[in-house]
C-alpha cells in the first residue's frame, strides 16, 4: 500500500471525515487514467459480446456429415463412366410378363416384382411402376455409395470400415447404417452414387436413409451394378458386397431366397418398416439367386402389409410362383 493511502487510513482511524490533500489528488488522478484508458471493471453479471471474427463464423460440423464430391465430373475413369451407364432393363418379353402376372397369387396390400438374367435376358416385371419405401434394404445402395468413394479416395477400407459395414449388411444394424449414411453425405451422396449406378427411380429423403423411395426395376439395376463387369463398382467392391449379402444372419435368410435352388447361397438383403401412420408393413427383399442351375436378379417389394408375418408369407409366395414362371416363360 503507497504512503498517502497508509496516511489515509491512519486518518480514518483517528476518526478524521477528510483526506488530505496529497490522497485527493491521488484519487483524482487515478479516475482520470482509469476513464482515458478504458480499463473500468464491468459489472459481474455483465457476459462480453462476440467479437466480430468469432460472431462470424459458422457452427462446426462434423467431419462426417460434410457432403462429399463421390463421383464428381473429374472422378477416375472407372467410376465417371457409370455415369451414363443404364443397365438393360426395358421393355419386358409379354410372354414372360403374361406368366408372370398368372402365377403371382392373391395378396393383400400392394406388391411389385422385377426379375433380370444377368447374362443378357430380357427382365421381367409385375406392377414395377409403383414407388415403395425402401426400408432395409437401402443399406446395400448405402454400401455402394461408400465403396465408390473409396475407390476414388484409392484407398482399402479400414478394419473399423469393414466391421461397420458386416454390421449394417449382414446384420442389418441401424446404427452401422446411420454411421455410413453420414460419411457418404446422406441423401445427396447417395443421389450422387446412384447417378453413377444408373439408378433412375430411387429418391433419398433426408429425413431417413430408411425413408428413401424406389422402385423394384430399380433395384434389380442396383443389383446389376453390383454384379456386371462394366459396373463403376470396381472387382473388388463388387465381390465384397457379394460376401456379404452371401453372409446375412440365418433369421434374416427369408424372402427372395426361398426360390433360391437348396443347394446354393442366395446373395439378399431384406427390408422391413412398420409404417406410424397406418400401422400397415413395408416388407421388401432384394437378391442374387440361382433357379434351376440359372442366376437371376430379382427385386420383390411391397407394402400396407396387416403385419410382417403375413407379409413376409405374402412376399416368399410371391417369389416362389415368380422365378419359376418367368424362368419357364423365358425358355
Amino acid at each position: 500500500m503507497s504512503p498517502a493511502r497508509e496516511g489515509t487510513h491512519r486518518a480514518a482511524r483517528r476518526g478524521r471525515s477528510v483526506l488530505t490533500p496529497l490522497a485527493v489528488v491521488l484519487a483524482c488522478a487515478t479516475l482520470l487514467w482509469m476513464v482515458v484508458s478504458g480499463n473500468r471493471a464491468e459489472p459481474t453479471s455483465f457476459s462480453p459480446a462476440p467479437t466480430a471474427s468469432s460472431a462470424a463464423d459458422p457452427p462446426a460440423v462434423p467431419p462426417e456429415s460434410t457432403e462429399p464430391t463421390l463421383p464428381s465430373t473429374d472422378a477416375p475413369t472407372d467410376v465417371a463412366r457409370g455415369a451414363d451407364r443404364q443397365p438393360a432393363v426395358g421393355p419386358t418379353s409379354a410372354g414372360a410378363a403374361s406368366a408372370l402376372a398368372a402365377a403371382l397369387p392373391e395378396i393383400s396390400g400392394n406388391l411389385s416384382v422385377a426379375i433380370l438374367d444377368p447374362a443378357g435376358g430380357e427382365p421381367v416385371g409385375y406392377n414395377t411402376d409403383r414407388s415403395y419405401v425402401t426400408a432395409s434394404i437401402v443399406k446395400v445402395d448405402i454400401l455402394a455409395a461408400f465403396l465408390l468413394r473409396t475407390q476414388q479416395e484409392h484407398r482399402a477400407l479400414t478394419t473399423t470400415e469393414r466391421a461397420t459395414a458386416a454390421a449394417m449388411i449382414e446384420h442389418s444394424d441401424n446404427d452401422a447404417a446411420d454411421t455410413l449414411w453420414s460419411a457418404i453425405g446422406g441423401a445427396a451422396g447417395l443421389r450422387t452414387a446412384n447417378t453413377a449406378l444408373g439408378l433412375t427411380e430411387t429418391e433419398p429423403t433426408g429425413l431417413s436413409w430408411g425413408l428413401t423411395r424406389t422402385t423394384a426395376t430399380d433395384q434389380v439395376r442396383l443389383l446389376d451394378a453390383i454384379t456386371a463387369t462394366d459396373s463403376p463398382l470396381d472387382a473388388g467392391s463388387r465381390a465384397y458386397l457379394a460376401d456379404l449379402m452371401t453372409s446375412v444372419a440365418d433369421d434374416q435368410t427369408w424372402g427372395v431366397a426361398t426360390a433360391a435352388d437348396p443347394d446354393t447361397t442366395p446373395a439378399l438383403k431384406n427390408g422391413w418398416l412398420p409404417r406410424d401412420a397406418t400401422g400397415l408393413w413395408v416388407i421388401n427383399s432384394i437378391g442374387h439367386i440361382t433357379h434351376a442351375g440359372r442366376p437371376l436378379l430379382i427385386a420383390i417389394l411391397s407394402d400396407d402389409q396387416p403385419s410382417m408375418p403375413t407379409g413376409i408369407t405374402q412376399l416368399e409366395a410371391a417369389a416362389r410362383a415368380a422365378v419359376p414362371a418367368v424362368a419357364t416363360a423365358a425358355n
